[in-house]
């Protein structure tokens, strides 16, 4: 590490540093220049854990002010406020950064009236980890004032952080729960269909959607091929219309299925994975429940927001896409100020490296990728109704590797027209749209 040389502070036309003279309320250091006072913000880093925090204050030249660490309890936070308090500094009067929003500490301090609040990129705080330290070494205090000094010399590079209001976070809540869940679906469908290939094929027949609540039922009641070829097709009819299958149609087909030429098992197999069976489809009928239930309180949420109209006018949102959209965008326009950073956000627009005479073009890693998988799954789903989105879609395709890419760049474009809605809090028209789109191949 390079020594820091220090000024010699007893030359008289240079800055000359006082001793730390905090005065209550002001939340200011003073800092003498030729008889002149002049008075200095506070920065507070937190580098956060689930169970600790490091907290390092700093003043406006960078020198530290205080160090401590606080406990992820309500007495530990309270210690935090008593610092500040002790150093005389007013709530308003300080800058706090961290790398979470989703933290109690940060509700804490939002409700104890702490403004600004700045969320740091951790990749933005992990690449400026060698700004003081060449070998690399660090702690948790370390990073705390690495977090502040940030602020202290790049604050303008970040937006101030602040919360969505309630039933915003509560939709987020039910979004991520939803996706959650959905995810656990598919996998362990995947388990499932897995066994029932090796014992029992001819489930899958009979039941092909395994995401099917009676299907699931039936697996539960008969695990085995020979108690399902068991029944008799009224009996299989009374199962059906207790478990409220109404495709009474497809009745006999299923029937037929069940009974079909297909392979059997050794016995020993069935004693084997029919207790695997009935133990799978059980936790596949209660994500399937949970999500089920989790989709009817998001119906009911999403039509009490301020946006409703906006995200429900988009086409082929649906009932998860547009509750997702609203969660990923929020509240606060200051958040995105320019569409340019919700598409790098979302990860839809490539970045460019340019040195010397070569320039790339590059898939973006470096980005919310739930948000990108959104977007480009409501983009292939406008294709059916959109007329430009289709027509767009064709245009590019030629020109793209794989139907993701060409998925990505049409969702880089309706995130476009989505940033100008949500700013202007303004509904989808397709046909103003269309209109404007004309115009605009005109004027060019």
């Amino acid at each position: 590490m390079v020594p820091q040389i220090k000024p010699d502070l007893t030359v008289k036309n240079i800055l000359r540093r006082e001793r730390h003279n905090w005065v209550t309320g002001t939340g200011m250091a003073r800092i003498s220049r030729e008889g002149e006072e002049i008075r200095m913000k506070v920065y507070i880093g937190i580098d956060w854990s689930e169970n600790k925090h490091a907290v390092c204050f700093l003043d406006e030249q960078g020198e530290v002010v205080r160090v401590q660490q606080i406990a992820h309890t309500m007495s530990g936070f309270r210690q935090l406020d008593q610092a500040r308090q002790s150093l005389g500094v007013g709530r308003q009067e300080v800058i706090i950064g961290l790398e979470t929003a989703h933290n109690l500490l940060v509700d804490y301090l939002w409700d104890q009236g702490y403004e600004p609040i700045y969320v740091l990129p951790p990749n933005a705080v992990k690449s400026a980890q060698t700004r003081f330290r060449q070998s690399g070494a660090k702690d948790d205090h370390w990073d705390a004032r690495l977090i502040a000094d940030l602020l202290r010399t790049d604050q303008q590079r970040y937006t101030p952080w602040k919360p969505d209001q309630p039933l915003t976070r509560q939709i987020r809540a039910e979004v991520r729960l939803a996706q959650q869940l959905g995810r656990e679906l598919i996998q362990n469908e995947n388990r499932l269909r897995a066994i029932l290939l090796r014992y029992y094929p001819a489930a899958l027949d009979a039941f092909p959607h395994l995401d099917s609540v009676v299907g699931l039922a039936f697996l539960q009641a008969y695990p085995t091929l020979e108690q399902a070829q068991a029944l008799r097709f009224e009996q299989l009819q009374l199962f059906l219309r207790q478990h409220h299958h109404t495709q009474t149609r497809a009745w006999p087909s299923l029937y037929a299925a069940l009974h079909a030429d297909q392979p059997r098992a050794d016995p020993h197999l069935d004693a084997a994975y029919a207790p695997l069976t009935v133990a799978q489809a059980q936790i596949l009928e209660t994500l399937l429940r949970s999500r089920n239930a989790c989709l009817t309180r998001l119906e009911k949420l999403f039509p009490l927001h301020p946006d409703h109209e906006i995200y429900d006018s988009l086409p082929q949102a649906g009932t998860l896409l547009a509750p997702a959209l609203l969660a990923k965008l929020g509240d606060d326009r200051a958040r995105y100020p320019t569409p340019a950073i919700l598409q790098a956000v979302a990860g839809t627009c490539p970045f460019t490296k340019r040195s010397g005479k070569h320039a790339y073009v590059l898939f973006r890693q470096a980005c919310d990728r739930d948000f990108r998988h959104i977007v480009q799954q409501w983009a292939r789903l406008t294709l059916n109704v959109s007329p430009w989105a289709a027509t767009y879609y064709h245009i590019v395709r030629p020109h793209c590797r794989t139907d993701n890419d060409a998925f990505r760049r049409l969702a880089n474009r309706w995130l476009e027209v989505l940033w100008r809605l949500w700013v202007d809090r303004k509904p989808y028209d397709e046909a103003l749209h269309l209109k404007q789109h004309t115009l605009r191949n005109q004027i060019h």
